[in-house]
C-alpha cells in the first residue's frame, strides 16, 4: 500500500490492506481467496487503526505460509484471523508471566519523555546500559528521573536529539505530522511501500522437498536469526511457528532484555558466536552455506562490517533470503540512524497525534508498539514471499523493512472515530488467548499465536531457553 500518508480518512478493511500488501510482494492472487478475517475497529484506545495493522500484517504473514504449503504439496488450506486475537499478540511481552508472577518491567527508570528548555519534547531509550550511560555522559547527570529533567531543561530539543544521535544514542525529538512531513527524510521515505522485495543475485534454488504431505509449511527451511528486542524476534518467532528451524545468533557482550528474550525465543534454538573472534567466524559461514533465511536487525551497516551485509551473503550463499529491519530505512539523511519503536512513534508524529485526539498537551504513545510488531510480521512475511518467488524465478533476495516506512503505513490507514474510547485490554480480558507452556526459565503464560491454518496449525515445537543454550549447528532437514 504506497498511498500518501493522510489518503485514507477512515480505516479501509482490513482484507483489501492484505491485498496491496500481496500484490506488491507479486504473490499470487488466487491465495486471497483462501482468507477469512474477524473483528472490527477499535480495539485498543487510539484514534489509529491499530487492530486493522495488526490482523492485516498478521494474515499477511500466515497466507504467504500457506502459498508456501501450497506451492510445495499442491493443496490450498483456509486462514483466519481475528482482529481481537491479533492485536492481543501485539502486546504479547505485556501478558508474558513466567512460573505464575507480575508482569515483567520492560523499561529502564530513565526512560520516557521529558519537556526541554525551549518547551519541546523529547523522549529517551536507555533500556541498554550503555545507551543509558551515553545519555547521562550528555547530559552530565546522576541516574535519575529528576535530575535528568532538570538537566533538559537546559537544552532544546532537536538540538539534543542530534547531539545523542551523533553520540549513537538513541534519542527522539517530538513532532507533529506536519512538522514530520517538512523533514528531509519524511521526503525521502514518501511513497515507499513498507515492506520492499528485491532480487540481488542470480541462483536457482528451489524449497527443500517437505518431509511429507502433512509437515509445516516452512519444514526444511533454515534461518539464522541475527535480532534483540521485538521486531526482528518477531519475525524468527513467526518463521519458528510455521515449522521453520530458526537459529538465534546472539554473542555474551550484546545486551538483551530477559523478558523479551523469553517472549520471542518460542520455537527457536540459541547459540552464541562472537563474530568478532576468528574461528566463530568461520563456524558462522559454515552455518551461512546452510542457510536459506538471514533476519537482521542490527544497526544499519553493523553485520556488514562483519562480512555478512546482503551483498556478501548472496555470493558465499547463492539463493539466500536476506531480510534486514531498520529504523528508519535505506534511503534519506536519517537511513543510518538507531532507533527503536518508541522513539519512532515520537519523532514521526504519532504521540503528538494521538495527545490531539486525547485533548492532552503531553505525549501520548500508541496502545502497543505496533511499529515494532507489525514489522515483525512483515519480516516474516517478506521471507516467505521471496521463498515463493525464488522457487519459481530462482535468485537471490533481499527483503527490506523499516519502523518508519512501517508508521507511514499505519498512518496512511486513517483514523478511527471514537478509537480513543475503547476499553483498555487488562490480561483477564484475554484470558481465552492465552496457553501455559514450560520452557527453560519455567511455566510460562503466553499469547497463542493469532492465525488459524486449518491444515497447518501454527505451533512452537521448541520451548523458550536461556541464551546460547544450544550448539552452532543445523538440524537434520525434514
Amino acid at each position: 500500500m504506497t498511498t500518501h500518508p493522510d489518503a485514507a480518512p477512515t480505516p479501509p478493511e482490513p482484507s483489501e490492506v492484505v491485498a496491496a500488501l500481496w500484490r506488491d510482494a507479486g504473490l499470487p492472487a488466487e491465495a486471497l481467496a483462501h482468507l477469512n478475517l474477524d473483528g472490527a475497529e477499535p480495539v485498543l484506545p487510539s484514534s489509529f487503526a491499530v487492530g486493522t495493522a495488526a490482523q492485516a500484517s498478521l494474515a499477511a504473514s500466515a497466507l504467504a505460509a500457506a502459498a508456501l504449503w501450497h506451492s510445495r504439496t499442491g493443496r490450498w488450506q483456509q486462514v483466519g484471523v481475528d482482529m481481537r486475537h491479533a492485536i492481543t499478540e501485539f502486546r504479547s511481552e505485556r501478558y508474558l508471566r513466567v512460573d505464575g508472577g507480575a508482569a515483567p518491567e520492560l523499561w529502564d527508570k530513565i526512560a520516557g519523555t521529558y519537556r526541554c528548555g525551549d518547551g519541546r519534547w523529547v523522549r529517551l531509550h536507555t533500556n541498554f546500559p550503555h545507551h543509558r550511560d551515553g545519555v547521562l555522559r550528555l547530559l552530565g547527570c546522576a541516574n535519575d528521573k529528576a535530575a535528568v529533567q532538570a538537566a533538559l531543561e537546559k537544552r532544546e530539543a532537536e538540538a539534543f536529539e542530534t547531539a545523542a544521535s551523533d553520540a549513537g544514542m538513541v534519542v527522539a525529538a517530538m513532532r507533529s505530522f506536519d512538522e514530520w512531513d517538512r523533514h528531509p527524510h519524511a521526503a525521502a521515505l514518501r511513497g515507499l511501500p513498507p515492506l520492499t522485495l528485491e532480487r540481488i543475485g542470480d541462483a536457482p534454488q528451489p524449497l527443500p522437498a517437505p518431509a511429507s504431505l502433512d509437515a509445516q509449511p516452512l519444514s526444511g527451511v533454515r534461518v539464522l536469526d541475527f535480532t534483540r528486542i521485538i521486531a526482528g524476534p518477531v519475525a524468527g518467532r513467526t518463521l519458528a511457528a510455521h515449522g521453520a528451524d530458526v537459529l538465534l545468533v546472539t554473542a555474551a557482550h550484546l545486551p538483551s532484555i530477559p523478558p523479551l528474550v523469553i517472549d520471542t525465543g518460542r520455537g527457536k534454538r540459541s547459540c552464541q558466536l562472537d563474530l568478532r573472534d576468528p574461528d566463530d567466524k568461520r563456524t558462522l559461514h559454515k552455518l551461512l552455506h546452510g542457510a536459506d533465511v538471514i533476519v537482521q536487525g542490527y544497526r544499519p551497516g553493523g553485520l556488514a562490517e562483519l562480512g555478512m551485509g546482503p551483498e556478501a551473503a548472496a555470493r558465499a550463499r547463492p539463493g539466500i533470503v536476506y531480510v534486514s529491519l531498520s529504523a528508519y530505512g535505506h534511503v534519506g539523511p536519517w537511513a543510518h540512524k538507531r532507533g527503536f519503536d518508541s522513539l519512532v512513534q515520537t519523532a514521526t508524529g504519532f504521540n503528538h497525534a494521538e495527545a490531539g485526539a486525547a485533548g492532552s498537551d503531553t505525549p501520548r504513545p500508541l496502545p502497543a508498539q505496533v511499529l515494532d510488531h507489525a514489522a515483525g510480521y512483515l519480516l516474516a512475511f517478506g521471507a516467505m514471499a521471496a521463498l515463493h518467488r525464488r522457487a519459481i524465478e530462482g535468485g537471490s533476495w533481499h527483503v527490506r523493512v523499516s519502523l518508519a516506512q512501517v508508521g507511514q503505513w499505519l498512518r496512511g490507514l486513517g483514523r478511527v472515530q471514537d478509537g480513543l474510547k475503547a476499553p483498555e485490554q487488562k490480561i483477564d480480558d484475554i484470558a481465552d488467548l492465552l496457553e501455559a507452556v514450560p520452557s527453560g526459565f519455567g511455566m510460562l503464560t503466553t499469547v497463542r499465536h493469532a492465525a488459524r491454518l486449518s491444515e497447518t496449525p501454527a505451533r512452537w515445537t521448541l520451548p523458550s531457553e536461556p541464551l546460547g543454550t544450544h550448539a552452532p549447528e543445523w538440524l537434520p532437514r525434514g
